[in-house]
């Protein structure tokens, strides 16, 4: 827990203090020492989120990137008395939840069910093998207008747990590493859309720069339509090409010549 209630006041961790959990109540006290990031932890008991986990500085470097308001949001579900605590909840209702540790796929679909109006952030430094599969399938990365690409192998670029997820996740490969690099892959953060268009995912690139300045602005970051309305364009020329294909040759007409639509 980064932040905890002092004196009525939501502070950060500092050593010797002794706080409130902002969510149950309990009292928490001030973890600083030179091991792992400061931080708070409850006295005596568990977390009282059964999805909280360690924070590392990757983590705690992203939530810094929002006002402190917008950090650690409870959020409760007013007809079960399910309570969480959202990593980060703008002022549009657009949660952010920034996942470091491996994650099983039981709670990530409770996640996503629960948070709804949310986006992952994952951290693709943790596993050696996660930018070199970037790098390699990285040709499959189809660009289509504005930043967006599409790909019917995002499994070639992107960890395979992810693909399926009900909600939006930004795939970050830089970690801590913010330092100037020529390479524009790792320098980009990519966003990935539920669902497919077509049997294509559709992809848009970010720069972190980008990501912080409009997260805070808007409900959805990319419009969820976006699947639909490259779905809807890929039908379109698929059947332009379809009707192309067939020319009159002597009052007999064609069969269909094999075509790929192009963008």
């Amino acid at each position: 827990m980064k932040l905890a209630l002092v004196a009525g006041e939501r502070v950060d961790a500092f050593a010797g203090a002794r706080g409130e959990c902002p969510s149950c109540r309990s009292e928490v006290i001030a973890k600083c020492g030179s091991h792992r990031i400061w931080h708070w932890a409850h006295l005596g008991i568990l977390d009282c989120d059964a999805w909280a986990e360690p924070e590392t500085e990757w983590h705690r470097a992203w939530k810094n990137c929002f006002p402190a308001e917008f950090q650690e949001f409870i959020q409760h579900d007013q007809v079960t008395g399910e309570r969480h605590i959202a990593d980060v909840r703008t002022s549009h209702g657009l949660v952010f939840e920034f996942q470091h540790s491996h994650l099983d796929p039981k709670e990530r679909v409770a996640r996503e069910r629960f948070y709804g109006n949310m986006v992952w952030v994952v951290d693709c430094t943790r596993l050696k093998g996660d930018y070199p599969r970037l790098l390699k399938g990285k040709d499959g990365l189809r660009p289509i207008i504005n930043g967006h690409f599409l790909t019917p192998f995002p499994e070639e670029c992107f960890p395979k747990m992810w693909l399926n997820c009900t909600v939006p996740v930004i795939f970050d490969f830089r970690g801590l590493d913010h330092g100037a690099s020529s390479d524009p892959y790792k320098n980009t953060l990519w966003y990935l859309l539920p669902g497919r268009a077509e049997g294509n995912a559709v992809i848009v690139g970010l720069s972190p720069e980008q990501f912080v300045s409009v997260a805070p602005t808007r409900a959805e970051l990319i419009s969820k339509d976006t699947v639909a309305n490259f779905a809807q364009v890929i039908r379109e020329r698929a059947e332009q090409n379809a009707r192309q294909s067939f020319q009159p040759l002597g009052g007999i007409t064609a069969g269909p010549r094999r075509r790929t639509p192009r963008f």
